[in-house]
């Protein structure tokens, strides 16, 4: 059983040296969002995921899959198709923050998540001054919950 232990935050201002940062591009679509079955292109690799209940820490289960059934599943999405640049920026102790921009129909958002190998870790953590508000617990900011949006 994976589990998925998590923390995201809106963010105060935007890191100058972003572009820099190793990056993915990446298009996902969810079949269902209670609980959450997500199919996602990152780059070029396809990935089925179940994710169970929870907001901050939840079971998560990932499968590969190929293009062609991508493809299929992508004309089944409930909702719209979320796009977003994933920037990857390492922090200390193998953390590292997964810093998305999201385009349309939600151009400009940005967020920025952190996973944890444990709650205590997460709980514990102190963000950076240029994050913002933290959304862990606030379902509006879940992928499911924002591919629900039409443009």
């Amino acid at each position: 059983m994976g589990k998925e232990i998590e923390r995201k935050w809106l963010l105060r201002s935007v890191p100058k040296d972003l572009e820099s940062c190793p990056h993915h591009i990446i298009e996902q679509g969810y079949l269902n969002t209670n609980p959450v079955v997500r199919i996602r292109r990152q780059d070029d690799t396809y990935v089925l995921t179940y994710k169970g209940g929870g907001l901050m820490e939840r079971v998560e289960y990932n499968l590969p899959l190929d293009r062609d059934s991508y493809e299929h599943l992508k004309e089944k999405v409930d909702g719209i198709l979320i796009s977003k640049t994933r920037y990857i920026i390492p922090l200390e102790n193998g953390l590292k923050i997964e810093l998305d921009h999201f385009k349309n129909p939600h151009e400009g958002l940005y967020l920025a998540e952190i996973e944890f190998p444990s709650v205590e870790e997460a709980k514990a953590y102190v963000a950076p001054e240029w994050f913002g508000r933290d959304v862990t617990y606030d379902i509006d900011y879940h992928n499911s919950v924002m591919s629900q949006i039409r443009p």
